[in-house]
Formats: structure tokens, C-alpha cells, sequence
């Protein structure tokens, strides 16, 4: 049988009682009464809340919508939109003022002028990845537009992406600070919200939105996360909004940040790569090349290498025992 899509096809319903069972048992493992997450306004948080009343029921279930500077608004409103669908208590946070007191906007403001000197505060800018049908050694870019619409493009130095992303970490390792204050309180436990291409190709922050009790969503391909999306009906605009960041001010998708492909065709990479098939059939399968197949292949090679650092635990001289 030819390979094609049709491989990330799953029963929804038999999955969202797999994983709604999971958490139950997991909860009770953790001693934990309920499940603290926050909201985006995304695919993948929207479907793990979802899940999360499947399991223990909208009251044990605490939603937090965490804006800050460079949110899109949307993200505000598709996340309320969600909880009130789904009934569960629900608190907005802006932690814009702690990331300011941080220096998270000034240092990031600062990393983004040594390459772009007339970049300034009423700015707006994003960080970008190479295509998929980049050749040879490819390279990261910042694009700042002003208020009056110029907009300027500079090639990234490693030293100053670093300096950048440090910065922009401090978004979610606050909010994760703010999603363990809320479980402390009520004792809840904290779900992560991972799809499997975040969490296998490390697109999440080490203690911060990398932290969490339970994962639900984390052995789901993206495009299993939007079957049971349909199918536990999330809201449609949730579902139709293209995955993004929401990180940045200037808009901007994941792949456009860091997968270089849209997520419906990377899927098809990444379980080709975890199945051994060859690039010229998942090309086939997915509208791509043979050659961006390959590129897909050795990309996903290099991030599970540069991603085992994020799910490392703390590193211990020995073992200790009886700790759990």
C-alpha cells in the first residue's frame, strides 16, 4: 500500500478515552485534584482543556490567559472563547509589567538594534527560519518594521539570536511561574500543552512552557491534535486560525520561526523519519520534493539532537535512592 496521509488517520473517540483515563490515573499518581493550564487561543492548549474536562469534569479544570506587549488580541479572545464553552473557571493575568521589571523588552530591544541600529522600542519585529527549500548553510533573520511601514531585514549572528531568544524565554518561563503559583493553591497539577513536533523537535523553552506535571497531547501528531479537535468541538475559529507564535510583534507561524514547514507535511516527515520510509514516497504523499524530504529528515536529526538538552533532568553525581 502506498504510504499517504491516511497513516495519521485515529478513532477519536477511542483516543480521547485513552487519554482522558491516562490523566485520571496521572492525577492520582501526582495526588493532585485537578489540572491548571493556560490558554492561548491555540489548537494544542484549546484540546488539552478540552481533554482535561473530559477527564475530571469542568470544575476541576482552571484556565489562565496570560497576555502580554506582543500578544495578538485574538489570542485573548479565542481562549475566552473556549472557556466558556467549556465551562471552567478561568482568570486573566497580564504579565507584561513582571517581564518588564526583567529587562525582558529592554535587552530584546537591544539584541535586535546591534543589527538594526534605527530599530526602536515603538518597533515591531520577528525572528525567521530558513524554508524548506533553502540550499546549502542556511541562516536565521530579523525583519523590524516602523511605524510609518519600512521595513528592513538583517541576517542574524548567533551571538545576537541568542541574546534575542534569552530575552523572549522570559515570557514563558513566567507564565509557567504564574500556572504553578495557581496549581500550588488549588492543588492542581500542571498540564502541558505539546503536540508531538513540539515536543520530539524541541520547540518549547526549558522551564517554561517545557514544564509541567502531564503532557496529554505530546505522542499526537499536529494533525491528530485537529481530528480531535472536531471531534470534542472546539470552537471553529480556534481550529481554522493558523498556528502561530505569539511571541513576536509582527505576526508570524511556527514554521515560518522554526519548522520550515507547515505542520500538515512535516507530520508526514516525522513519521516517515520515525518509520523508516523513503523520502521519495512521503514526498509523494506530502506535495513536497525529494530533496526537501531529505533536508526534513537531516532538519529533524539536528533538532532531536540540539532538543536533548531540553528534556534532560537535573544531572546528579549518583543515584539516589528512594526518591520516588
Amino acid at each position: 500500500m502506498a504510504f499517504s496521509a491516511a497513516v495519521l488517520a485515529l478513532d477519536p473517540q477511542a483516543e480521547v478515552t485513552r487519554i482522558a483515563a491516562a490523566i485520571r490515573t496521572q492525577l492520582q499518581s501526582l495526588r493532585r485534584r485537578g489540572i491548571v493550564l493556560g490558554l492561548s487561543g491555540g489548537i494544542d492548549s484549546s484540546v488539552t482543556a478540552a481533554l482535561a474536562v473530559e477527564a475530571v469534569g469542568a470544575k476541576r479544570v482552571f484556565g489562565l490567559f496570560m497576555p502580554e506587549a506582543d500578544s495578538d488580541p485574538e489570542s485573548l479572545s479565542l481562549g475566552e472563547l473556549l472557556a466558556t464553552q467549556l465551562g471552567i473557571e478561568s482568570v486573566q493575568q497580564d504579565v507584561a509589567p513582571a517581564l518588564a521589571a526583567l529587562g525582558c523588552y529592554q535587552l530584546r530591544n537591544a539584541a535586535v538594534g546591534a543589527v538594526i541600529p534605527e530599530f526602536a522600542a515603538d518597533w515591531k519585529f520577528k525572528v525567521v527560519a530558513p524554508g524548506s527549500d533553502h540550499q546549502g548553510l542556511s541562516f536565521l533573520s530579523v525583519v523590524a518594521r516602523s511605524p510609518t511601514g519600512l521595513e528592513v531585514r538583517r541576517r542574524l549572528p548567533f551571538a545576537v539570536y541568542l541574546e534575542i531568544i534569552a530575552a523572549t524565554n522570559y515570557k514563558q518561563r513566567v507564565r509557567k511561574m504564574v500556572e504553578y503559583m495557581h496549581a500550588d493553591r488549588l492543588n492542581y497539577a500542571v498540564a502541558g500543552t505539546p503536540n508531538r513536533l513540539e515536543y520530539d523537535q524541541g520547540f518549547f523553552v526549558k522551564q517554561g512552557d517545557g514544564a509541567a506535571d502531564l503532557k496529554p497531547i505530546a505522542h499526537l501528531y499536529k494533525t491528530q491534535v485537529y481530528q480531535l479537535a472536531q471531534w470534542l468541538d472546539i470552537p471553529a475559529p480556534i481550529r481554522s486560525r493558523a498556528p502561530t507564535t505569539d511571541t513576536y510583534s509582527l505576526p508570524q507561524g511556527q514554521d515560518e520561526f522554526y519548522f520550515g514547514l507547515p505542520y500538515d507535511k512535516l507530520d508526514l516527515c516525522l513519521f516517515g523519519r520515525n518509520h523508516g520510509v523513503a523520502a521519495r514516497e512521503v514526498a509523494s504523499a506530502a506535495g513536497l520534493t525529494e530533496e526537501q524530504v531529505l533536508r526534513a529528515y537531516a532538519d529533524i536529526d539536528a533538532k532531536r539532537a540540539s532538543t536533548r538538552y531540553g528534556h534532560l533532568a537535573p544531572l546528579l553525581v549518583e543515584e539516589i535512592a528512594d526518591v520516588g
